[in-house]
């Protein structure tokens, strides 16, 4: 007489399907955990991106707000001609013209 072991044939068990719930339970939220992982990731780095795009528009919009200081003194010296009588307003306009283009 053969005999057959304990439980089914064929088909797991009771814990062999729980188990089996189990790892793919455990499969599925590792997954989801990455994935939700790597979003933060990618959506740190747009931050980061958006935030250095404006600190660089901001300097840019500074720097073309505010004439170089060498550019002041040459100003300056232009002014102090033009009052001295050296330059004439049309020249003095000129030369500031070409100063700030």
């Amino acid at each position: 007489m053969i005999r057959r072991g304990i439980g089914r044939v064929g088909r797991p068990g009771v814990m062999g399907t729980v188990a089996r719930t189990a790892v793919i339970a455990g499969t599925a939220s590792a997954v989801a955990g990455g994935v939700a992982h790597h979003q933060q990731g990618k959506e740190q780095q747009a931050a980061e991106a958006q935030q250095e795009d404006m600190e660089q528009q901001q300097a840019a919009q500074q720097a073309a707000a505010q004439p170089a200081p060498d550019m002041i003194t040459q100003l300056k010296e232009l002014a102090s001609l033009r009052d001295a009588g050296v330059l004439t307003e049309a020249e003095f306009a000129a030369q500031k013209a070409k100063l700030l283009a």
